[in-house]
């Protein structure tokens, strides 16, 4: 019994010193991805995990959205939700970017995905050191026809 205990014990050490990295599963093929077997989303407070960094700001890219969607210009009331979903590669460049939670207007997601898709070339991610292929999400909400990230 006491063995056993012992083994569980050190069992449960070795798992503190591992890493917790969440990998995505593809579902099609992407141009310009490095390795469609290894797309990471990263956890930035974990150790040896970066994620890719935007050229912009977050508060440019609100600052974009708010002047450059149309459809939050022609609708000042209007209040919504989404997600967005980008795959940067290991060169840094977005390879995918699309609505992972639509609003409630397709005209708007594809004018968000425009915006998002003209911002630049970003940092890539990076997984203890190599530079990886990785996913971010931006999350916001429209409140009054202006975008704010949650």
């Amino acid at each position: 019994m006491r063995a056993s205990v012992l083994t569980v014990l050190w069992l449960l050490s070795l798992t503190s010193y591992a890493q917790f990295v969440a990998k995505l599963e593809l579902k099609e093929s992407i141009a310009g991805i490095c390795n469609d077997k290894e797309v990471y989303a990263m956890f930035p407070t974990m150790k040896g995990q970066e994620e890719a960094v935007c050229p912009v700001s977050k508060t440019v890219i609100l600052e974009r959205l708010n002047s450059e969607v149309q459809f939050l210009m022609d609708n000042p009331r209007y209040d919504d939700k989404g997600m967005i979903g980008i795959i940067i590669n290991c060169k840094g460049e977005v390879v995918q970017c699309k609505m992972d939670n639509k609003t409630k207007s397709p005209e708007l997601d594809k004018q968000i995905e425009a915006v998002f898709n003209t911002l630049g070339e970003w940092k890539p991610g990076k997984l203890n050191r190599k530079e990886v292929d990785t996913s971010r999400l931006f999350s916001f909400k429209i409140k009054n026809g202006k975008i704010v990230f949650e």
